[in-house]
């Protein structure tokens, strides 16, 4: 890719989502175009401002946009690429590297540098740009009361599920948890009532559906809150009650305050589920987000050439790494592999993981569901008892919690809920 459109692609994705001028940590000597480098900087300036960044500011504010041309300015917009925007800026970042090294090596030829000076200028052209607080005084001082405190962990996202929540105290900002089962287990409606609960009690559930769509994921949330059989809803004016009926638009209004975000496309690579997550995110501020995704096993891989466990194993390292810079929870969905159909003992392990290692080394927790009524047809009652296995807990004990499942609404209740 030339350099002018790599530029032009970054600058117009600016222009779009302006939080990313900052976030982006480049600097305008990375610019190799000099009206880019000016653009860049007005646009900086601006952005550490608070003001929001477009056309009409730049040139309200701006005399220089002029030697730029007005044109040219409006124009980016159509390079605007957010879904690669992370990889434009690595790679922008790395032919700026690569020009100081030239130019380091130059000078360090020129005037015989010792070898330490060397080491020292290309150690700085790594870190500019680029700089990160490694001091932890700060971060101690906050500590000095947290004996006396309550623990307050800001987007801690608690399960409804009281076994759950003792096991796993919650869902954590820069954690990934994978939810495995076998197929018709209930992997999604377990998904869909922790989004729900959770957009209940004030977080921003985003959902990605790479499996269902839209409407069919809704019909299962309705379902759940609304208490309504999923076989009635399939035809409601046939089957609801009156009363079913009367409070049909009270249960749409529910779904709706859970404040769930869906999307269901369903080729997503990790670049374009983490471009609109970031998106979502800063559209709803007041919110802290839980990410949901359905599931690992079919987000598109970035390279279509690469085997399936080194595509499941740059996904999983990508999912953690998006956890930490989204500092939010994410819960994605897995499939098991077909060795447990062949054991007597049926409840999941770590080795039932489809491409399990990279899993199992990447993710917070792992649980695993499991229903003893799926295999034993003589305990097949509506109210099942479902067995949540923590089988890794990085930061707290494993062990099984319990809850019951209702296959026909698709609600996951604690044990004692009516």
């Amino acid at each position: 890719m030339k350099k002018e459109f790599l530029e032009k692609s970054i600058l117009g994705t600016m222009l779009e989502e302006n939080y990313l001028i900052l976030d982006s940590n480049l600097t305008p000597e990375m610019f190799y175009g000099q009206h880019h480098r000016m653009l860049f900087t007005m646009m900086r300036e601006l952005a550490l401002e608070d003001h929001p960044v477009d056309f009409m500011t730049l040139s309200a504010r701006f005399e220089q946009v002029t030697q730029i041309g007005l044109p040219y300015v409006t124009e980016l917009i159509h390079f605007s690429n957010p879904e690669k925007f992370d990889a434009y800026v690595q790679l922008q970042r790395e032919v700026w590297c690569e020009k100081q090294k030239g130019q380091i090596l130059f000078q360090a030829n020129e005037g015989d540098w010792p070898i330490p000076q060397i080491i020292h200028a290309l150690d700085q052209t790594q870190l500019e740009g680029d700089f990160h607080d490694t001091t932890i005084l700060q971060t101690l001082a906050h500590m000095e009361n947290r004996p006396f405190e309550e623990t307050i962990t800001p987007g801690i996202v608690i399960p409804h599920i009281q076994d759950l929540a003792l096991l796993i105290d919650g869902f954590r900002p820069g954690e990934v948890t994978i939810l495995a089962a076998r197929p018709s287990m209930g992997k999604t409606d377990m998904m869909n009532n922790l989004a729900l609960y959770a957009g209940w009690n004030g977080h921003l559930p985003i959902i990605f559906s790479l499996e269902m769509s839209t409407r069919s994921l809704l019909d299962r949330c309705i379902a759940t809150a609304g208490n309504y059989s999923r076989l009635k809803l399939r035809n409601p004016k046939q089957y609801f009650t009156s009363e079913q009926a009367k409070n049909w638009s009270i249960v749409l209004n529910r779904v709706h305050q859970s404040n769930v975000q869906i999307d269901d496309r369903s080729h997503l690579a990790i670049a374009q589920i983490r471009a609109q997550a970031r998106r979502i995110i800063r559209q709803n501020p007041n919110l802290k987000p839980i990410i949901f995704i359905d599931y690992l096993q079919i987000i598109q891989s970035e390279n279509d050439q690469d085997f399936s466990a080194i595509a499941t194993s740059k996904i999983s390292r990508s999912l953690k790494q998006m956890a930490k810079e989204l500092n939010c929870p994410i819960i994605c969905l897995s499939q098991l592999n077909r060795n447990v159909e062949s054991r007597g003992n049926k409840r999941p392990m770590m080795s039932d993981l489809r491409d399990s290692g990279s899993i199992e080394q990447d993710a917070d927790i792992i649980v695993f569901l499991y229903r003893d009524s799926y295999y034993n047809t003589d305990v097949r009652e509506d109210l099942d008892l479902l067995e949540l296995i923590v089988a890794k807990n990085r930061n707290g004990p494993t062990g099984t919690a319990y809850a019951f499942y209702n296959r026909m609404t698709g609600h996951v209740l604690s044990r004692g809920s009516s």
